[in-house]
This record gives structure tokens, sequence and C-alpha cells, in this order.
């Protein structure tokens, strides 16, 4: 019974993000079109985080998620399906590389900009928590299960694509962020709640990397869609001390 629940929680959240990619995004995708803030645009994303932090809670919200675990281990025969760590990129990369060949609605510059904003966003909404928060692994290999960083980024990379190509382009990107998370859960890396707060977080980074697309054009100077020589934003991430530089060159 619990499992069905799980498969109707999966089915009550899908149909929130598919209807998001089927209204708010037309099929000719406007070049000039600003993602400006609208509060309804939270929704969504805050929904998600809250479930999954109420998940957070013990007692039978606990039990329902060790059932859930116990289901994947049963189904995976513990082994492990390693494409998670590498297709949650995916979005991202299609995000920044298809406006060479498909009409996007920002410059390649401003996709690069809103992604590396959207990218520390997301480093701290991921990162906080996870040190603050402190939970444990469904495999017990560590105490930075919530939320879900893997599961953010391949949700940050749909919506970005949703917002930058329109809904087709969107509805597969959030196919694949959803196999993303699948496999959190299929590998045992990731409790459900996890995995739910994870998609959220990536939803609201994307959208503040385009809240904050007009005040970055005041401060570089930019004109929408226009070329400038270079444009650097470095991303860093206290968790594994690494550092990253997203970088622009206008050809």
């Amino acid at each position: 019974m619990r499992l069905i629940a799980l498969l109707l929680l999966l089915l009550e959240v899908m149909p929130l993000m598919s209807q998001e990619v089927t209204d708010s995004v037309t099929t000719e995708v406007a070049p000039q079109a600003d993602y400006t803030f609208q509060p309804k645009q939270l929704i969504l994303p805050v929904s998600l985080i809250t479930v999954g932090a109420v998940g957070l809670s013990g007692g039978f919200v606990q039990d329902f998620k060790e059932n859930v675990r116990d289901k994947m281990l049963d189904w995976s025969g513990k082994k492990r399906f390693r494409a998670d760590d590498y297709i949650q990129y995916l979005p991202v990369i299609t995000n920044v590389a298809l406006g060479f060949g498909v009409k996007a609605r920002h410059s390649f510059k401003e996709r690069v900009a809103v992604t590396a904003t959207a990218y520390l966003a997301l480093g701290i909404m991921v990162n906080v928590p996870k040190w603050l928060i402190s939970e444990r692994r469904p495999d017990s290999s560590a105490r930075n299960s919530f939320p879900s960083g893997h599961s953010a980024t391949a949700f940050m990379g749909a919506e970005l694509m949703r917002v930058e190509y329109g809904k087709w382009w969107g509805l597969g990107a959030y196919t694949i962020a959803t196999g993303v998370a699948f496999l959190r859960l299929y590998n045992n890396r990731h409790w459900i709640n996890d995995v739910v707060a994870g998609a959220g977080i990536g939803i609201l980074s994307a959208r503040i990397g385009y809240w904050l697309l007009p005040l970055e054009r005041k401060w570089f100077k930019w004109r929408p869609n226009s070329d400038v020589s270079a444009v650097a934003l470095p991303v860093y991430d206290p968790f594994t001390r690494s550092a990253s530089l997203a970088v622009s060159i206008s050809l």
C-alpha cells in the first residue's frame, strides 16, 4: 500500500510540472522576452521543497521512507546503475549549447550567465541544508542526504530548457530529470523526500537565474541578446572544495 502511495505522490507532482510546461510557455519562443518575477512562479518549487522538508520528520513518515527504500532494494537487487552521475548534467549542458542550432530566448552569453547564477543559487540551497541537517543516506555512507544535489542539478537544467526553448524541449528535459531522481532512489543514494526537495530547489534555482538577469545586464551594460567579448562567473562548492569557472566567449 505504501508503494502505491509513493506512485500516487509522483503522479501528483508530475502533472504540476507538465502543466507549467504546457501553460506558461508558448510554442514559439520570444527571443527578447524577459522572465520576470511573478509570485505564482514560487508555488511549484516551494511546494516541492516543503513536501521534502516534511519528510524529515520521524514516525510514520520515516516508516514510509524506509518502506520505499526497501522496495527499491528488492527491485534493484542491490545493483547500482551509475548513469545518474553523468546524465544529471545533460539538460544544463544542452541548455547552453543548443542555442547554436535552435532558436533560444536569450543570447549565448546570457544563457551562460543565467546558468552560472542558477548554479550558484543551487549550490547554496543544496549544501547549506546538507551541512545543517546532516541526514543519513539510506545506504549509511554519509550524513549529507537531504536534499538531492543530483536531482536539483537535473531539474535546474530542465527548467532552463523549458524557458529557453519551449514546451517540447522542456518536456524532454523534465523526463530526463525525473529519470535522474528515480535513479537516486534506485541506487539507494537518497530517500524519497530528498529527491522531491531537490527537484524544487532545482526549479527555484533556474528561476532565480532569470530573475537576476536584468540586474546582470545593468552591471555588465548589456543590451538584450547583444554580444560581448567574454563573461566569466566563478562557482565554488564548499563540500567538495572544488571551484569551476563558467566562461562565455563571443565569436
